[in-house]
């Protein structure tokens, strides 16, 4: 399986955090649904970190069967929709977003 990660690395406009959330749940997670081939979506909102590491205010999770699905899903027009959209969620955000791949691979937990 395949995990692309959204991350957005910087800092949420002071006294904005809940415009920002809300825009992400009402605006793009009905968009990021929609991409072909996603297995499941996650937002992941940045709440503590290791003194000294960098802040990340959200990362975006969307799982992949496959690379031929991440690429199905990479040139879709619903993806073009949604880039144009970040673009307005940006206005409150202060930082840059990148993303990586990742071949997942799963251990279910040591027994107790």
């Amino acid at each position: 399986m395949i995990i692309r990660y959204a991350l957005f690395e910087g800092e949420i406009h002071p006294g904005r955090e809940e415009e920002f959330r809300a825009f992400v749940r009402e605006r793009l997670v009905p968009l990021w649904t929609k991409f072909p081939g996603a297995e499941e979506v996650r937002v992941l909102d940045g709440m503590e970190r290791d003194e000294g590491a960098p802040v990340y205010a959200m990362a975006l999770a969307i799982r992949y069967p496959d690379m031929d699905a991440v690429s199905a899903a990479l040139s879709s027009d619903v993806r073009f929709e949604s880039r144009e959209v970040t673009g307005e969620l940006l206005q409150l955000f202060t930082g840059k977003v990148h993303h990586h791949v990742f071949q997942a691979n799963e251990y279910p937990p040591a027994a107790a």
